[in-house]
């Protein structure tokens, strides 16, 4: 559906949250984690939130005591919203049926007593349960669209939005949809960001693979920008796949994003050949899942966690995508903190390190050709996975 048609956070959570239907939750996820507000670094959070309750009064008040709140309690914010402001933001302007990038005009308004209570009972929660904000509302936005989650999905947070906005300009040409980043400082209409990709401005792709597509976010927001293209969403986890389902229902798109259980590469017919396929593996190595905050250990392991230095699933994607992808295709893999992994493997091949306006890592982009000049290469890292199992 055009991103002018999209529901609001709170049309969509009316239609689809409450579908038990739909989405039997409370079977699938289990019970919620108990608060931990007994805990002496809870100490005198109640106490905290009973001031601010008699205290303070607009919208603008609730976002600043919240990000003192999130910050004094140390509360890693990374999944969904980049920092402490923009979830402050979130919790509030949520609580209160309110567009998330509410308009300034509106942010000296009052709160009633009930309105109060809501915010501060979801800001509880976050600190106290150190649970991902996403989860605790079963949404989150990627590419300024909503998708339902939970803890069966990671939360979508990739830069590759970056790219889909302006539809992978200058690799591919672009039509009306595609979006510059922001304006200039005098007002004028943004060029378009030079993430660093090839100029070919090839025919738009009219077939495209989103490889472990989790939540479905990355096929369903190539679909909404290349509108004509069919869009495979692939995952090996059902659990992942119910959940992409419901976003591609939500955003009317089953007419054109398949959804494919499958392992890699592996339930794909052999005649499918992408012009593009972007994916968002797991690529998180050994020592830093072992370090992982408490917000991270609500997202699923095994959509992580990928081996000793976080590229089991990468070597295997570089050895077999040739054979999905068209001659005149692009893979566009996210590998994370990886990176630096990744160039030590393979110091032979200069991969192309994309640049991202709003920030963000560690995604590359490689060309048919040259997935088939250094194939012997990923040939041989899949041997050693093959042999170590």
């Amino acid at each position: 559906m055009p991103e002018h048609q999209t529901m609001s956070a709170e049309e969509f959570q009316n239609q689809y949250l409450n579908d038990q239907e739909t989405l039997d939750l409370e079977d699938d996820i289990g019970s919620e984690t108990e608060f931990a507000t007994d805990h002496s670094d809870y100490a005198n959070l109640h106490s905290e939130l009973e001031e601010a309750r008699e205290q303070l009064f607009s919208i603008r008040d609730f976002i600043r005591f919240a990000v003192t709140q999130l910050r004094n309690y140390d509360v890693v914010v990374a999944q969904g919203t980049n920092d402490e402001f923009a979830e402050a933001a979130a919790i509030v302007l949520h609580s209160l049926s309110l567009d998330w990038a509410a308009n300034e005009q509106i942010l000296d308004c009052r709160l009633t007593a009930s309105e109060k209570q809501a915010v501060l009972s979801l800001l509880e929660e976050r600190i106290a349960e150190r649970k991902p904000l996403s989860y605790l509302i079963n949404l989150a936005y990627f590419c300024d669209l909503p998708f339902y989650v939970d803890e069966r999905v990671l939360i979508p947070r990739s830069p590759v939005a970056e790219l889909i906005r302006q539809q992978f300009y200058p690799y591919f040409d672009i039509n009306e949809l595609a979006k510059p980043l922001g304006m200039t400082a005098n007002e004028q209409p943004a060029k378009f960001y030079e993430h660093g990709l090839e100029v070919k401005q090839l025919s738009q792709p009219e077939r495209i693979l989103d490889l472990c597509t989790g939540s479905g976010c990355i096929a369903i927001a190539l679909a909404t920008r290349f509108v004509d293209a069919l869009v495979d969403a692939v995952d090996i986890d059902k659990g992942a796949l119910e959940v992409a389902m419901v976003n591609v229902d939500h955003h009317d798109l089953g007419h054109q994003v398949n959804v494919i259980e499958s392992d890699l590469f592996a339930k794909i017919p052999a005649e499918n050949q992408y012009e593009l396929i972007v994916t968002n593996p797991p690529y998180v190595d050994a020592a830093i899942m072992a370090d992982l905050p408490p917000e991270f250990l609500y997202e699923p392991e095994h959509a992580l966690a990928a081996g000793q230095d976080g590229l089991d699933l990468v070597h295997r994607i570089l050895f077999e995508a040739p054979d999905y992808l068209s001659p005149e295709g692009l893979l566009v893999c996210e590998v994370g903190d990886s990176e630096w992994a990744l160039s030590q493997a393979y110091p032979d091949i200069q991969f192309d390190w994309l640049k991202f306006a709003l920030g963000g890592h560690g995604v590359f982009a490689i060309t048919y050709d040259e997935l088939m000049e250094y194939r012997e290469l990923f040939a041989h890292y899949v041997q050693l996975l093959d042999n170590a199992q």
